[in-house]
Parts: structure tokens; C-alpha cells; sequence
């Protein structure tokens, strides 16, 4: 133990010491020259050729720029709060953010994953994933806006996902955390891990026509830590390819005890033999408690269900599922190329890339060429599942991209850089440095069935001295390549909002055509929807008081109300009766402890308020929306707790007594 200790230690300190080197190129001759520089130009008015959309890591949003501009065109709430766009403050949206926990208006979203029909991206959703309270939501890319949010039980550490099949038939997660399942004691030692902690993949059926969301079945599996997936394709449909370290199983300083074994394992399922399972009746139903959260557009309300159970099949009773291929140490990626032959694995700490065959693999299960088990999962022989390894190639490999020309991309967080080579001959064709600490890559489509090999986006976790200093903490970026030709060439690095981890794109042509300009008056159906201003109304139910108002250029409806008293729960239900493309309005009261609303045209959203002084208090849009904006503004008079004011509520007609004698 001693002995390994100083050789992890010499060897972390190696790499230390060439990554300082690394963040400082001594040759500049990659950066971005004026010449190239153009290529990223898109002139006003003019669109870009891409989407991009970023996960935001501890921010819990996603972003979506252009490509090759680097402009950023929207944050995107999915698991946290957002008062831009009174994302988890309307009552609308606030059962988005239900969980069995509760109300959680944080998440960590590390993974963005788009929709894919035949293994090309269709442009119709994107995926996002909650690592820290395990969650997956569907984003529409009609709306650009969340969908639907379904919680994953028996899970922590939801990091490993969301990774779709090439027909969209499942969203797949694994567990990066193992623990005890949510039906058993949980009341156990932690250094019990061995004997207690369990491994989870969950398989998220999604429906073809409207994208809803279910969990269709778990697999249990052994207690290791799931990194990072991707499914399939082509002659590997029906299987999916998880990295997974910690096979150790070790349950602290897992810097140290996590790193001891040379190899740790990519997992190979078979989701196909599961389905075949679960139809044979191979499942057990566990009792389990997750939270299921749907937006409908109709009604522009979300709710949310909770559900109590969960299909399960045992990896271990049912052994013809899973089978673990070692993995040089401490895999993070696993990327699966166009063709569906090679698997690509990114050892942190290993100095090479192994690449597996997926033909060689199916072989080797056919002759069991098998080196034991793990766990009861049958583990296949290095050497019988290996295509060859890419040797030297740089220090820390994490994640590859795939540019549908033969050649893979694959980044080095250590030496900082990206490295092209090719997959079948596994030599190194190019290499390029970036400033600095790269993690994920984006090439449009990269890990589709039919990528655009136009441009690759790195994403770099520091960045000093490449941006104006903004204190001790210093914008994530991005820096973007062509790679049209044999060498990639630098033509743009752009901030990025914290923290960009996994990325994808896709041509601007397959969803700008789709995109919802407005939400028809005449199909909202929100229950307390005021479709023009002569419905408008003020209700007092006890201490509950409903406002039915309307927001159009330049006024709200009513924009007096009097007889609100101290005790009373106020909901502001404001439609916006705009039908016109982006005329979203505002709304926000004073001393309200909660966030505004945002109304987009056609749009119902609710803002509850509850006053707690006697006076009056002011009204307004907060949005820009035409040359008299500070004009839409109004007033609520709140009065003492038994007051016997009136409930009353006006328009134009409530003017000052002076003006009306």
C-alpha cells in the first residue's frame, strides 16, 4: 500500500507539473489569427449555421448559443429557479420542481443529449440531467422550454446520463453514487459498502409521437460508480456502454483507494435481452417513491404525480445482460463512433486510449472468453475485445467526437489539448492545444449516426489570462475549431455561462422551421384565463383573492384594485393578450418575497402574493415591451385585517378626485 501510495503520488505530481506547463503554450501559433477569425463571423442580421446548447452544470440551467458567431441567445430554467423568467416562482411552474423530497429548486445539470430518429438528431427535444437529486428532464425545442421532469429512485449521483438510443425509444442513466436501494434500511455503516451499496441503471421509455416520459425498467447492478454512457447504433443497437470506476468499491478518499487497480471496466448491456426478460415476466414491481412533473402548453400548468413503484430486473440472477470489458484505469468517457464498431474508453490516468469492437465483443461473449466475473457479471478478456489501443497519444483523455470521416477527437485535460486520430489505424494525425483544461467536446451530431464535420467546440474549465479579470472566479469558455480540413484550425474562443460540461449541436435548419412564435388566445385553457378585457374580474373567496388580469402594449387590466386586506393570499392570474411574436410582458408587485412573471403572448401565469403591511402598493411590467412601458404600471390597496372597504377594480375610469370635479 506504501508502495502505491508514492508512485500515485509521483505520478499525480508529474502530470501537475505539465499541466502548469500546459496552461501557458509556449507556441501561440494555434491561436486564432485575424484570417481566421472570419470564418466565425456572421454578419448582423445574418443567422448562424448552428445550434449549440450547453449544459450549466451548477447552475442547473441550460444555455443555447450560435455557432460559429459564439452568441448567446437563451437560459433555458430546467431544475432551478430562474426569476429572469419566473421559472419555479409562477404557480404554474412551481410543481416542475417537485421531487419525492419535496420542493428542490436546485440541480447540478452536467449532460445535454438531443433527440435522434434512425441515429440522425431531429431536433425535436433535448435532455437534460440532474446529477444531485436524481432527475431527467425533456426540454421541447418547439417552446424551448422544459417539458417534463421525471425523478429516478434508487439513484444518487445521477451523472451518468441522460444517453438516448438512435430512435429516442429510451433515456438511460446510471448512478454515480452507490447506496442502498430506497426499499431497504438504509441505517447501515457506510464502510458496509461492499455488502449494501447497489449500482442502478435506469431505462426511460419516451413516447414517439409526444415524448412523454416513464421509467420502463431498472437494472440492478454491482456497487460501482457509473461515469459517463452512450448507446449503440447501427449494428450495436440495442446495447448500451457505461464507464464505470471505483471497482474497488471503496467508500472514502477515493482519490487514493478508487486508483489502485490498473483496469477498471466499461459495462456492455444488452438492453434488447432485458426487454425480452421483462416480457417472460424476469421483472419484480419494488415499492419506491419518485415524483413525475409534466407541463402542459393547453393549460400552461404543470403538475406533478407521485408515483410508488418500479420494474426491476437483477444483472446478476439474469446474467446474459451485462458483461464488463476492463478499462485502463479510471474511465470517464465511453463514446461509441458513427459506424457503432469501436467504443472508445478515456482512462484519467491511463497513457493510452483502448479502442473496443463491438463485433469482437459480441465474439468473445459467443466463445465466453471470459476472465472471471465481477459481482456475478461475466468480465471479457482484455485482448479478446479490443480493436487496439492509441499509443501516447496525451495526458488525461476524457471524452471523444467522431466527425464521420474515419477520425476520432478526443480531449486531454492534463497536457490541455485535443488530439485528432484514426479509428482504424489508431495513429495520431493533429494536435492542438487549449487554453486551458479542456473537458467535453462538441462536434453537431458527433455522436449521431451522421455528424457534421464542420466544427469542434472544446470546453475549458479556467481560463486565465484569456478574458478581463471578475475577481477570484473567472468565466468557463468555449473555443471553437474548423476542422473542415486535414488540420484543425482555431477561429474563436466566447465565454460561456458556468459551468459547460457535455455539449451537442445541430444545424439551425432542423429546428428554426418549428419554432412556436405564439400561444393562441382561443386554445388557452387555464382555468383562470381572461381572454379579453371585458372578462377581467377581482373574486374574494374567504382570504383567498383571485385576480383575473390582462397585459397588452401599454396597460394591465384592472390596473386599481382596493379592498385587499392584511390575511389575504392574493393570485395574480395574468394573460398576456399579445399576438404577436415576441411580446412577452412582466409582472411584478412590490414587497412580493418571490420572483416576476414572465407572459409570453397568448400565455396564462400566476403570481401569489401575500402583503404583509397596510398601504399601497404598486404594480408593472418589467419587460420592455413598446415606447410607454413605464406607463403599464397600476396600484393594489391593501388594508388593515377586518377593513370593510370594498373589493373593487377599475380601468381608466378610477382618476383623482380633483381631476374629476
Amino acid at each position: 500500500m506504501k508502495k502505491f501510495n508514492f508512485k500515485l503520488i509521483m505520478m499525480l505530481a508529474g502530470l501537475v507539473a505539465i499541466a502548469a506547463t500546459a496552461c501557458k503554450p509556449k507556441n501561440m501559433g494555434n491561436a486564432a489569427t485575424a484570417g481566421a477569425a472570419e470564418k466565425a463571423y456572421v454578419a448582423p442580421g445574418q443567422y448562424d449555421t448552428y445550434y449549440n446548447f450547453l449544459s450549466g452544470g451548477f447552475s442547473g440551467q441550460l444555455s443555447v448559443y450560435g455557432l460559429p458567431s459564439g452568441r448567446l441567445f437563451r437560459v433555458i430554467p430546467v431544475f432551478s429557479v430562474d426569476p429572469e423568467k419566473g421559472w419555479g416562482y409562477s404557480e404554474e411552474s412551481k410543481p416542475m420542481l417537485n421531487t419525492s423530497h419535496g420542493f428542490v429548486p436546485w440541480d447540478d445539470l452536467h449532460h445535454t443529449e438531443l433527440s435522434q430518429t434512425n441515429g440522425e438528431i431531429d431536433g425535436r427535444w433535448i435532455f437534460g440531467n440532474a446529477n444531485n437529486t436524481p432527475r431527467i428532464a425533456r426540454i421541447d425545442l418547439k417552446t424551448f422550454k422544459t417539458a417534463e421532469i421525471i425523478e429516478l429512485p434508487n439513484s444518487a449521483g445521477n451523472h451518468s446520463s441522460p444517453f438516448i438510443t438512435e430512435n429516442t425509444e429510451y433515456v438511460v442513466a446510471g448512478t454515480r453514487f452507490s447506496v442502498p436501494d430506497d426499499n431497504s434500511n438504509g441505517d447501515v455503516p457506510i464502510n458496509t459498502y461492499k455488502q449494501n451499496f447497489k449500482g442502478y441503471l435506469s431505462f426511460v421509455s419516451v413516447g414517439k409521437e409526444d415524448g412523454k416520459m416513464d421509467i420502463a425498467f431498472q437494472l440492478e447492478c454491482p456497487g460501482v460508480n457509473f461515469d459517463l454512457s452512450h448507446a449503440g447504433k447501427g449494428k450495436s443497437h440495442g446495447w448500451f456502454f457505461f464507464s464505470c470506476y471505483n471497482t474497488e468499491q471503496a467508500n472514502t478518499l477515493l482519490e487514493v483507494n478508487a486508483s489502485k487497480n490498473d483496469k477498471d471496466f466499461i459495462m456492455a448491456v444488452n438492453w434488447k435481452k432485458a426487454e425480452e426478460y421483462i416480457k417472460a415476466g424476469k421483472g419484480k414491481k419494488v415499492p419506491v417513491k419518485y415524483a413525475h412533473n409534466v407541463f402542459d402548453e393547453k393549460t400552461h400548468t404543470a403538475t406533478s404525480e407521485i408515483k410508488k413503484e418500479v420494474l426491476v430486473l437483477n444483472t446478476k440472477e439474469l446474467k446474459d445482460i451485462c458483461y464488463f470489458i476492463p478499462c485502463p484505469k479510471s474511465p470517464h468517457g465511453c463514446d461509441v463512433d458513427p459506424t457503432g464498431e469501436y467504443i472508445v474508453g478515456s482512462g484519467k490516468l491511463a497513457a493510452l486510449i483502448p479502442v473496443f469492437s463491438f463485433d469482437k465483443i459480441q465474439k468473445a461473449i459467443a466463445n465466453k472468453a471470459y476472465d472471471g466475473e465481477f459481482d456475478g457479471i461475466p468480465v471479457i478478456k482484455y485482448e479478446a475485445a479490443l480493436h487496439g489501443e492509441v499509443k501516447k497519444p496525451g495526458l488525461g483523455p476524457l471524452h471523444t467526437e467522431f466527425d464521420g470521416k474515419g477520425n476520432a477527437y478526443t480531449s486531454f485535460f492534463v497536457s490541455s489539448e485535443v488530439v485528432k486520430w484514426n479509428i482504424k489505424d489508431l495513429k495520431v494525425l493533429d494536435r492542438v492545444p487549449t487554453y486551458y483544461s479542456v473537458g467535453h467536446l462538441c462536434i453537431p451530431g458527433g455522436d449521431s449516426k451522421k455528424p457534421s464535420p464542420k466544427y469542434l467546440i472544446a470546453y475549458n474549465k479556467i481560463t486565465k489570462d484569456r478574458y478581463l479579470p471578475t475577481g477570484p472566479e473567472l468565466c468557463q469558455s468555449a473555443q471553437l475549431f474548423d476542422i473542415s480540413g486535414d488540420k484543425m484550425q482555431l477561429i474563436l474562443d466566447f465565454p460561456t455561462i458556468g459551468e459547460p460540461h457535455y455539449a451537442q449541436a445541430v444545424p439551425a435548419d432542423v429546428i428554426k422551421g418549428n419554432s412556436v412564435k405564439i400561444f393562441k388566445i382561443d386554445e388557452n385553457n387555464h382555468p383562470y384565463v381572461s381572454k379579453g378585457e371585458s372578462t377581467t374580474k377581482v373574486v374574494r373567496n374567504g382570504n383567498r383573492i383571485d385576480v383575473y388580469a390582462t397585459a397588452i402594449r401599454s396597460h394591465f387590466a384592472p390596473d386599481n384594485i382596493e379592498g385587499i386586506r392584511l390575511g389575504d393570499e392574493v393570485y395574480f392570474h395574468v394573460t398576456n393578450l399579445e399576438q404577436d411574436w415576441d411580446v412577452p410582458h412582466g409582472f411584478a408587485v412590490k414587497g412580493a418575497n418571490n420572483g416576476e412573471l414572465l407572459v409570453m403572448p397568448g400565455e396564462t401565469q400566476t403570481l401569489k402574493w401575500v402583503p404583509d403591511k397596510v398601504g399601497i402598493f404598486p404594480i408593472y411590467c418589467t419587460d420592455f415591451c413598446s415606447a410607454l412601458h413605464q406607463e403599464m404600471q397600476g396600484y393594489v390597496r391593501v388594508s388593515p385585517a377586518g377593513s370593510n372597504v370594498p373589493l373593487t377594480f377599475s380601468l381608466g375610469t378610477n382618476l383623482p378626485a380633483a381631476a374629476a370635479k
